[in-house]
C-alpha cells in the first residue's frame, strides 16, 4: 500500500487525519467527494509536488480520521475545512482549493468563510443542486441508504467489499485502492458514506433556498463528459446546470473533460495543469516583479 504519512489533529472537537506534501510558498488544499478521503488525490499529488505545499485530509469518520456518531451536515464539514486551513496554513497565506463531487458543496460553503484567503477554486464534476435530477434526491438517498446498509454488513468480508467497490478499483492505482479498501470500504467507512448521502439530501433544499455566496476568486469547473451508460440525459442536464452556475461568477470558466466522474484519476495531468493556472493567477504572485 501507499506509504504516505500524516498527522491527526483536533478540528471543532473532531479528530481528522491530514497529510502534507510538496514544497514551495503556495498552498493547495484538497476536498474529497462523497465516500472518499485523502487517498483519492494520489494521482494528482506527484504532479504538483514541486509546485506547492499540498494538503489532503480525511473528513471526520473516514480513513484514518476519528469515527463519529454525529450526523454531520455540509455546514459542519465546511466548518471543519475552514478550521483545518486555519490550523495548517500559516497566517493569511492564500490558497487554492480543489474539490470533487459532493466536496464542491463543502468548498462553496467554506469559501464564504475563507474570503480573500481563497485565491482560486477548482471544482471537479461538482454536485449542482439546481439540476432536476436532485428534485427527488431525498428519495434517491433513501434507496441508496438501504442498499448501503446491505453493503455495510457484507463489507466485513473482503472479497465482497472488493466487488462492491469495483468502480473505484478500476479508476485508481492499485496501491491507492488497497488503502481505500482497508480504510474506507469497511463497515465504519460505509456507515459514514450513508451519513454523507443524508447530508447531501438535507443540503439540496437549503442550497436552493439560500445559495452560498458566490466565490469572487478565479474559479474553474471541470465537467466529466463520459456519462454512465443509460444516464446520458441526466448527465447532460447536470453538465448544463454546472455550466449555468459557473457562468454566474465574476471570474468563472467551464471546461468539459474526457473522463468519467473521477476526473482526478482519469485525467490527473489536466487537474494539475488547472491548479497551476490558478496558482499563477494568485494576486500576490501577479504582483511579483518578473
Amino acid at each position: 500500500m501507499r506509504q504516505a504519512t500524516g498527522q491527526t489533529m483536533a478540528v471543532n472537537g473532531r479528530s481528522v487525519h491530514v497529510e502534507e506534501s510538496g514544497r514551495g510558498t503556495d498552498w493547495v488544499v484538497f476536498e474529497a467527494g462523497q465516500g472518499l478521503g485523502r487517498t483519492c488525490w494520489d494521482p494528482v499529488m506527484p504532479l504538483l509536488a514541486d509546485r506547492a505545499r499540498l494538503v489532503a485530509y480525511d473528513r471526520a469518520g473516514f480513513g484514518r480520521s476519528g469515527r463519529t456518531t454525529e450526523q454531520l451536515g455540509i455546514d459542519d464539514m465546511a466548518a471543519d475545512l475552514v478550521a483545518l486551513v486555519d490550523a495548517v496554513i500559516p497566517g493569511p497565506a492564500p490558497l487554492v482549493l480543489v474539490a470533487h463531487s459532493m466536496g464542491g458543496l463543502v468548498a462553496r460553503r467554506a469559501a464564504e468563510s475563507l474570503g480573500p484567503r481563497l485565491s482560486g477554486l477548482l471544482l471537479l464534476d461538482p454536485t449542482p443542486e439546481s439540476a432536476p435530477v436532485y428534485d427527488t434526491f431525498d428519495q434517491t438517498a433513501a434507496k441508496v441508504d438501504r442498499a448501503l446498509g446491505v453493503t455495510q454488513a457484507l463489507a466485513r468480508f473482503r472479497p465482497l467489499a472488493r466487488m462492491a467497490s469495483g468502480n473505484v478499483r478500476r479508476a485508481f492505482p492499485a496501491d491507492t485502492y488497497a488503502t481505500m479498501l482497508a480504510e474506507d470500504f469497511v463497515p465504519a467507512g460505509i456507515a459514514q458514506t450513508r451519513k454523507e448521502f443524508k447530508a447531501v439530501a438535507a443540503a439540496i433544499p437549503q442550497f436552493r433556498a439560500e445559495p452560498p455566496g458566490l466565490p469572487t476568486c478565479p474559479t474553474i469547473l471541470l465537467s466529466a463528459s463520459r456519462p454512465v451508460k443509460g444516464r446520458e440525459q441526466q448527465h447532460a442536464a447536470i453538465a448544463e446546470h454546472q455550466r449555468r452556475w459557473v457562468e454566474t461568477l465574476p471570474d468563472g470558466r467551464f471546461e468539459g473533460v474526457d473522463s468519467g466522474h473521477f476526473i482526478q484519476a482519469a485525467q490527473p495531468g489536466i487537474v494539475a495543469d488547472k491548479v497551476g493556472h490558478l496558482l499563477d493567477r494568485a494576486p500576490d504572485r501577479r504582483a511579483r516583479p518578473a
